[in-house]
């Protein structure tokens, strides 16, 4: 709910996209999320998938293109065989880059995650797991880094608890 009523808060989403995905284990089977993060760090989709290959890599892409109504002019990967085919389909002119090491942010974001989901001591149902990897970075974005437009006039330690008062209420 966090998440839903920040996003009308939100910043504009960035050119330059960071996707890849992750195994997370619900109810003792493993599933895949896919998520994007633009230059600024900002969680751009989640898409959790039973397969890890073009189709649900489509899937997400179209998803979060038309979530966004951005067009990505940058797009860092790892060296999955999956995402070549898929951005030439969607996406011809932007620029797939897939260089060693450039995929560290997306990297460090699923490191976050997986802390989260750590100290939740698993996650039980598909739909649980999408709430938490869609809303785990709000309060972060929220406190310090600026991300979205709310608690903006407050200081960096005040900021969170004001954003809440102020999002429970639009709730």
């Amino acid at each position: 709910m966090l998440a839903v009523a920040a996003r009308p808060c939100r910043h504009a989403v960035g050119q330059r996209w960071f996707v890849d995905e992750t195994d997370v284990k619900v109810s003792g089977r493993w599933r895949y999320v896919y998520r994007a993060v633009d230059q600024f760090g900002q969680v751009i989709d989640v898409f959790v998938s039973l397969q890890r290959d073009v189709v649900a890599a489509r899937r997400f892409f179209e998803r979060a293109i038309g979530t966004t109504k951005t067009m990505p002019v940058e797009i860092v990967t790892d060296q999955a065989p999956t995402y070549p085919m898929v951005l030439e389909a969607l996406l011809p002119a932007a620029w797939h880059r897939t260089g060693q090491d450039a995929n560290n942010r997306i990297e460090a974001d699923h490191a976050q995650l997986k802390r989260r989901l750590r100290a939740i001591r698993g996650i039980k149902t598909r739909t649980g797991l999408c709430m938490v990897a869609a809303g785990h970075s709000p309060p972060s974005r929220i406190c310090g880094r600026g991300h979205y437009e709310v608690a903006v006039d407050q200081r960096a330690g005040r900021r969170l608890a004001v954003a809440f008062v102020g999002l429970a209420r639009a709730m």
